[in-house]
C-alpha cells in the first residue's frame, strides 16, 4: 500500500512540473515545447485514466514504468536538454523502450497461445522470438517516423543521422533481447517473479479484453 502511494505523489509530480512547463511555454511562446509538454502530461496520465475507465487495465509496475519512461524521454530529455547533457540518455531510454515494447509483444503472443478457439501451440522460443522481432520492428518504425520529421519538418530527432539511426536500433534489440530472454525463461520455468506478477495480472484483470467468454453461443 505504502508503494501505491509513492507512486501516486511521484505521478503528481510529474504531472505538476508538467502543467508548470505547459505554462511556462505558452507565455515564452515556444510553441513546439509547449506540444511536448502537453504530449507528456497527456501520456502520463493515460494509463491510469485507462484503467479507471476499463477500457484496459495495466498493473500499477507497469504504468509507473511507462509514466517513468514518459517523463525522462519528453519533459527531461527534450525540455530539459538530457539528450545533449548526457550522451548515455538517449541510449538508456532506446533500452527501457526495447524492454517495455518485448513485453507487450510477448503479452500478445502469450495471451493468443493460450487461446482455446486458436489451434496452434507456440514453442516458449518462438514466443521469445516473437517479442524480440515484435519490438524491432517497432524501433524500426520509430526511426522511419524520425527520418520523416526531420526531412519534413526540419527537426533534429535522428540528431547525428544513420550512426544515431543504427545505435538506436541495437540498443532497442538489446532491451528487446533481455525481455525475450527472461519471458522464455518464466515459461520454461514458471518460477515466481516480478515478471511473472505483472503477466499474470495483466491477464486476469483483461479477460473480457482478450478472451471470448461467451464460448457456449458458438
Amino acid at each position: 500500500m505504502n508503494n501505491h502511494r509513492f507512486q501516486k505523489y511521484i505521478i503528481i509530480f510529474f504531472q505538476l512540473l508538467l502543467i508548470t512547463a505547459v505554462v511556462g511555454n505558452i507565455i515564452a511562446e515556444n510553441w513546439l515545447n509547449l506540444f511536448t509538454s502537453i504530449l507528456a502530461l497527456v501520456l502520463i496520465s493515460l494509463p491510469n485514466y485507462l484503467s479507471k475507465k476499463h477500457y484496459l487495465y495495466m498493473p500499477s509496475f507497469l504504468q509507473f514504468v511507462v509514466i517513468l519512461f514518459t517523463f525522462a524521454a519528453l519533459y527531461l530529455g527534450e525540455l530539459r536538454s538530457y539528450y545533449y547533457r548526457f550522451w548515455w540518455w538517449d541510449n538508456m531510454l532506446h533500452v527501457i523502450s526495447g524492454i517495455i515494447l518485448g513485453f507487450i509483444g510477448f503479452i500478445l503472443v502469450y495471451i493468443l497461445n493460450h487461446e482455446e478457439n486458436i489451434n496452434v501451440v507456440l514453442s516458449p522460443f518462438f514466443i521469445a522470438l516473437f517479442s524480440l522481432c515484435f519490438a524491432i520492428a517497432i524501433g524500426v518504425f520509430w526511426e522511419i517516423f524520425e527520418f520523416a520529421m526531420d526531412s519534413i519538418l526540419g527537426l533534429n530527432m535522428q540528431k547525428s543521422g544513420l550512426v544515431d539511426t543504427m545505435f538506436d536500433l541495437m540498443v532497442d534489440s538489446t532491451g528487446a533481447f533481455i525481455t525475450a530472454i527472461i519471458g522464455f525463461i518464466y515459461i520454461k520455468t514458471k518460477r515466481p517473479s516480478r515478471f511473472q506478477q505483472v503477466v499474470t495480472e495483466f491477464i486476469e484483470k483483461n479477460k473480457e479484453i482478450f478472451f471470448n467468454e461467451d464460448k457456449n453461443n458458438n
